[in-house]
């Protein structure tokens, strides 16, 4: 079978890296969502006057669609754009969609801000009150709230346009493994119809006008509702390695150990090491940073800067893996900062993909052709049952 474990003793390896929110063009709904027109990879580069990425053009980022500053490659790898089979936009659904976990209905999101039966729940949940509730950018909420909360110990609650529950506590007047232990516990009690995707601790520190959030951010997922490729990975003996937020979005289902990544600077040190010392297996990673720390807040050079350390992370990847090895660039959604809005937008993902093979060519298909084709690429085994067809 194409892709099947080579004839020699190489144990393979295969490096799934989402750029978390470099969306790559609106899906056929996005208008549904507000978000007609939206391309943040494209809009990205005309804001920023151009993109400076050497590595990924070397690969084909400038074959996906046409780019300010990406000069098209004359050699690409597997290229093109993934689209989403699931409805939502957020993290929870983007990775799981990328390994083959497509959910039918949208996960309950709270635009008017959290309802007071959700509140009441939570509460209830975790023993603590909570302040706020509304719809807010998390910096903002702290800013506001912070003064209710030091003087009183409630958590700040906020979430967004996304199915995400936010709660935020300084360390001097909760510390860390507390904000975690209340999280876990909302995170038990919001089933049925309030299953939100995720509940993420904001743990913060610092004084008022200049608090900080520290790395201690922990999301709590919901278990995905159906199988994955990274089941079909685990039960087949083949090591799963997480990196960033990814164990938690899945919560820890079929991932046999988890590195840190709560900034890119983390993570690509962690995957460096992966790169340099692991015997074989999937590794499954997130970079934080082009979502968190600049996307929402349209910071378009701060985004920029963020995609060039990346590449040049990338570019000495190229250089050390080997015959046994798959590289695969992809993302979860998009957060255009060409939109009015500041959330994640509903959009297609590029695709790069880098693996001995005769023919490159270009792939357009679905995010869960990541999966299959991990699976495939690990294995030389496909399973039916999940979505996705490989590109190998």
């Amino acid at each position: 079978m194409p892709g099947g474990p080579p004839d020699s003793l190489e144990p393979r390896r295969a490096f799934v890296v989402v750029i978390d929110a470099l969306g790559a063009g609106a899906e056929p709904d996005a208008a549904a969502y507000g978000d007609a027109g939206a391309n943040t990879l494209l809009h990205v580069a005309e804001l920023c006057g151009g993109l400076r990425l050497p590595a990924l053009e070397h690969l084909g980022l400038g074959n996906i669609l046409p780019l300010p500053g990406v000069a098209p490659s004359p050699a690409p790898v597997v290229h093109g754009r993934l689209a989403h089979q699931g409805p939502g936009k957020d993290s929870t659904s983007g990775h799981w969609e990328l390994m083959g976990v497509v959910v039918e209905h949208a996960l309950p999101t709270y635009p008017d801000g959290v309802p007071p039966r959700v509140v009441e729940r939570i509460e209830a949940a975790m023993g603590r009150r909570t302040c706020g509730g509304g719809v807010m950018d998390g910096l903002a909420a702290i800013a506001q709230l912070a003064p209710h909360h030091l003087a009183t110990g409630d958590l700040i609650l906020y979430t967004s346009v996304d199915s995400v529950l936010q709660l935020a506590a300084h360390t001097d007047v909760v510390s860390e493994a507390e904000l975690v232990r209340a999280c876990a516990a909302a995170r038990a009690a919001l089933t049925g119809q309030d299953a939100v995707g995720r509940v993420i601790a904001r743990p913060f520190t610092g004084r008022p006008g200049a608090f900080e959030r520290t790395s201690g951010r922990r999301d709590f997922a919901l278990e995905p509702p159906a199988r994955s490729h990274l089941d079909a990975l685990h039960d087949r003996g083949v090591p799963v390695h997480a990196v960033g937020k990814v164990a938690d979005l899945f919560a820890g289902r079929s991932i046999d150990r988890s590195h840190p990544g709560s900034t890119n600077a983390q993570a690509l040190a962690s995957l460096d090491v992966l790169v340099d010392e692991l015997d074989g297996g999937m590794v499954f990673a997130n970079l934080i940073e082009t979502d968190q720390r600049f996307g929402h807040r349209k910071d378009v050079e701060g985004f920029h800067r963020a995609l060039r350390e990346i590449d040049a992370a990338v570019g000495a990847w190229l250089q050390r893996l080997g015959p046994g090895d798959m590289l695969v660039i992809t993302a979860d959604h998009g957060v255009d900062p060409a939109l009015a809005h500041f959330d994640h937008t509903r959009e297609q993902v590029p695709l790069l993909a880098r693996f001995p093979a005769r023919r490159r060519t270009r792939h357009d298909g679905v995010l869960a052709d990541v999966g299959a084709s991990a699976l495939r690429w690990l294995t030389g085994q496909d399973e039916r049952a999940l979505p996705g067809t490989p590109f190998l």
